[in-house]
């Protein structure tokens, strides 16, 4: 049974992850800033990594052989542009550091689909230009770079994963899905653009097994973490006013798509699909009726 640090445990993704992790049947050292909820072979450490000495503390205490790092600021409509994305490449950087300083084997460090060049072809890790439009994506894009050169450096394996448009019960309430659901379940109107972007969307848990897999699986460097698919945003949209009985809710058009926004993103996922050998389990609609479900349960938001 091989034990793995989780940074990030707490999380949308992370909790996901950690569910896959114990399924997997690993033991976990999960860190979050409040720590979390005791559970059979996870050992929580309340640590906030941005605190100077935190992560170097945490590594030398575990000593781990495998790391997966989730934890970023990802606040919901500021996290774009915030200049707290400089704070986390700093964590980032110190734990990743601090992981080879130790002599960790092989640590998976969570990237985004935000450092490519944004575009209507579809994205290749080994291909496609890396020119990221926003902080954060210059943020993750940097960080990468200087982690994967301490990896080589100490002599340990780093896999990058590119997560895409992830959705699924427990995320933010203002996102995309949650918030179309959220506000049809209640019987209110949502406006939306035309919707004509395409982007590609992946369910939580899916992506969750993906990075696990990942971790375990002998691939280095970058790796799209993805469906693969092209979906308009419209169409996730009427899958939702389906779903909930509410799509005569929904005023297409009602708003304008936002300034520089792309056509498309979708990536390339043969390096996930062939040399990890893993593709998603989840079909959308499957996946949003299971969301929409979770979000009835939920007591109203305030």
């Amino acid at each position: 049974m091989t034990r793995v640090l989780l940074a990030g445990a707490s999380g949308f993704v992370g909790g996901s992850v950690l569910r896959a992790l114990l399924d997997r049947g690993h033991e976990v050292d999960a860190v979050a800033r409040r720590g979390g909820q005791a559970r059979e072979r996870v050992r929580w450490h309340a640590t906030d990594l941005l605190e100077p000495g935190a992560a170097e503390a945490l590594v030398t205490e575990l000593e781990p052989e495998l790391m997966l790092d989730l934890a970023w600021y990802a606040e919901h409509g500021r996290f774009w542009d915030s200049t707290e994305n400089l704070r986390w490449v700093d964590a980032t950087l110190r734990l990743a550091h601090a992981f080879t300083e130790a002599r960790g084997r092989r640590a998976l460090i969570a990237g985004s689909c935000a450092e490519y060049a944004w575009g209507p072809a579809l994205l290749r890790e080994n291909d496609s230009a890396l020119e990221p439009s926003t902080l954060y994506g210059a943020a993750k894009h940097a960080t990468h770079v200087v982690a994967a050169a301490l990896a080589a450096q100490g002599h340990s394996e780093l896999v990058w994963g590119r997560l895409f448009f992830l959705y699924g019960p427990g995320e933010h309430p203002d996102r995309l899905v949650a918030a179309v659901a959220r506000s049809l379940i209640a019987g209110e109107r949502v406006a939306t653009s035309e919707g004509a972007q395409v982007r590609d969307f992946m369910h939580v848990d899916d992506a969750a097994r993906a990075l696990v897999e990942l971790l375990e699986s002998p691939v280095t460097g970058a790796v799209n973490v993805a469906s693969g698919l092209g979906v308009s945003v419209r169409e996730v949209v009427t899958m939702i006013g389906e779903l909930t009985a509410g799509l005569d809710h929904v005023d297409f058009g009602a708003i304008a798509t936002r300034a520089g926004e792309p056509e498309r993103l979708v990536a390339d996922v043969a390096r996930l699909r062939e040399e990890v050998g893993f593709t998603p389990a989840i079909a959308l609609r499957d996946g949003l009726d299971a969301t929409v479900r979770w979000w009835r349960e939920q007591p109203a938001l305030p």
